[in-house]
């Protein structure tokens, strides 16, 4: 943080922000993929290595690490509830983007029943909070 009697203290932007790294990726990679999600009508068919996916269809890879991602940041940090959650709604993501990529219709309603599952798990201990 910067002093706050003198703000021009000569720090860069950067350290000034207090920008951390875990909480920055997790940010820019759910960013990215609500993005990835808006961007689907206007774009169209994508090319990303060897395979040719709708953006939609990516947002939900994206997602998935982004808030897995998020899992390992917030057990770090001690916030188990939070890092449950996270977990709980990037493995499920995940699991809709495979089911989606295999033609697993059983893995898609896997990943939702996970969703499902998690809410009503989360709506428990915050009941108990």
């Amino acid at each position: 943080m910067t002093d706050p009697v003198d703000p021009d203290d000569g720090r860069p932007v950067l350290s000034a922000l207090d920008v951390e790294f875990g909480p920055a990726v997790v940010g820019l990679l759910v960013g990215a993929g609500g993005l990835l999600f808006l961007v689907d009508p206007l774009v169209g068919t994508v090319t990303v290595g060897p395979v040719r996916a709708r953006p939609v269809a990516l947002s939900t890879v994206v997602l998935g690490a982004g808030f897995c991602l998020g899992a390992g940041v917030f057990w770090l940090r001690g916030h188990r509830l939070f890092a449950a959650a996270h977990a709980v709604f990037g493995l499920a993501w995940l699991g809709v983007a495979a089911g989606t990529g295999l033609g697993s219709g059983v893995l898609v309603v896997g990943a939702v029943l996970l969703v499902v599952a998690g809410a009503g798990w989360l709506v428990a201990r915050t009941r108990a909070w």
